[in-house]
Formats: structure tokens, sequence, C-alpha cells
């Protein structure tokens, strides 16, 4: 099954367009988690800590989300133990029925591209992830090793409209702006690959750009979008509602809205506090996507 395909499938089934992002900042770690021996002075503990609470985070939203989107550089910042964390959390969301998006944002080209698709999306390689975020700027060529594994049932997401504000300079002003191109190209690979509504290429499009949306979904109507931004950045449900393609084809996610909510985050209840802002998150998002 393509991931395209694979995706729709987990959405329905769950009933929630939804990721959950699992960045571990250390200072924001429950209560409990920051008095474990060792945390906040050497790496190994450091990437214990951050493995448990996104385990923890895993373990609770299971059943309320179709996908985590771990950040890779919170886990690399740690070492060789944190890498080996990101790992085990790969696994075990995989184990659990989610759909895992690899947040690494990698391009390059040629023997290194390669590469790190294999450490991003091999089954036999580190990680095995269901997808991977990906920076288009080097070219179509840095983006084929990745492709490659699309065959496999494999996906990828191009960054295309990102939620920063220095981004539109670059990505989507005058003749020569970047992110029409991308998506003209994502477009036409998404029409030669895909056997059913989606292909297994999707686009980052932000959510705190509500007034785009169409235009990107007319653009590319055959992709899935991973819309970063609900939440904590701002963006609400409503700001999302033009991603959608009658009902599908955007996953929203939300990243500290979800991890770190304000009450009940310390002591012993933190994963119930989670779990009940994972809830309200969904179903923010379901009032719009169905």
């Amino acid at each position: 099954m393509s991931f395209g395909d694979r995706l729709t499938l987990r959405v329905r089934q769950v009933g929630s367009a939804t990721c959950v992002g699992l960045d571990p900042h250390l200072s924001r770690l429950p209560g409990e988690l920051k008095q474990l021996p060792g945390h906040g002075i050497d790496r190994e503990a450091c990437a214990y800590a951050a493995g448990v609470f996104c385990r923890g985070v895993i373990e609770v939203v299971a059943d309320k989300v179709a996908a985590v989107k771990p950040q890779v550089a919170f886990f690399e910042a740690l070492g060789h133990h944190g890498v080996r964390e990101l790992e085990k959390c790969v696994k075990a969301a995989k184990s659990a029925g989610l759909i895992v998006v690899l947040d690494a944002k990698r391009g390059d080209i040629g023997s290194t591209a390669e590469a790190y698709a294999h450490g991003c999306l091999d089954d036999h390689g580190p990680m095995g992830a269901d997808a991977v975020t990906l920076s288009p700027y080097l070219g179509a060529e840095s983006l084929e090793p990745f492709l490659k594994r699309v065959d496999d049932g494999k996906g990828v997401f191009v960054l295309v409209r990102t939620s920063n504000p220095g981004s539109n300079a670059w990505q989507n002003t005058g003749e020569d702006a970047i992110a029409p191109k991308v998506a003209a190209w994502i477009a036409a690979e998404n029409a030669r690959r895909a056997a059913g509504p989606y292909g297994p290429i999707g686009a980052v499009i932000a959510a705190n750009l509500p007034g785009e949306s169409a235009s990107w979904r007319s653009a590319m109507p055959r992709s899935w979008f991973l819309v970063p931004g609900f939440g904590a950045q701002g963006a609400t449900a409503e700001d999302v509602r033009g991603h959608f393609n009658e009902g599908l084809g955007a996953l929203i996610t939300s990243s500290r809205g979800v991890l770190f909510p304000k009450a009940g985050s310390d002591g012993s209840k933190w994963q119930a506090a989670v779990a009940e802002r994972a809830t309200q998150f969904a179903d923010a998002v379901r009032t719009v996507s169905t």
C-alpha cells in the first residue's frame, strides 16, 4: 500500500487528521522526569528523560491522533544517547499503530542523500520511519534517493511554505519564488506515481497562512499536506479549514500545545494532561475536516 493510501486509512481509522510533534524540550519536561538521577548534568541522563517523556506521550495519544512527528534535532543534540532514544521512540510509535513522520528536513545530493534516505526510511536502517521532511533547495536530484523508497510504501513531505516569518521573501515573492516551482514538481510527480486519490509526495504548508491555503490546494490536489503551526504558534482550526480536500489531504500538527499543557503538567498526572490536550486538539480539527 502506498504511503498516501496508508495515511488516508490511518486518518479514517482514528477519525482524526492530526499529528503530535515530539519535541522534548528538556527545560519543560514534567517535574518527575527532571528529578531522575543525572538529569541536566550529563547527556545520557537527559536523553533517557527525553525518551521516557516521548514514549509516555505516544502511549496516551496513540488512540487519538493519526501520527507523531519526532523532531530529530532535540535527540541529536544529546549525542548518540539521544539518537538511541529516538530509535526507541520511532519503534514504540510504529508498534502503537501511529504513522511516524521524521522531522529531519534533509537535503543533499549523491551518496550523502542516499545515506540520509537509508538512515531515515529503510526498515532495515536505524530509524525505519514512515515518512521524512525534506528541503528541496538543492533541486530535484536531492530528492531522488528518497523517492526510491516510495515503491516500498514510504512517503516524503517537501518544504513548500513554512511558518517562519522570513520565509515569504524567498519562498513565495517575485518571479523567482521557489515555492510555486516546488509545488509544480510535487503535483507532476504525484500525478505520475499515485494510484489512489493521494500520492506519496506530500508538501509542508504552514497553518498560519490561511490566505494561501486554497491556492496551494489547487496547485497540489493529490498531495497530503503536513501543516505545522497549530496551537502554540497561533493558528486555529479555522485557519486550516482550507488545507483540506473534502475532509482529507491535510495532517495538522501540534507540538508544544499538546506536550506542555499549562496546568497539570507536573507530577504523576502529566500523561493525563497530555491526553486531554490531544483530545481537545483532535476535536478542534475534526470540526473543520468533516
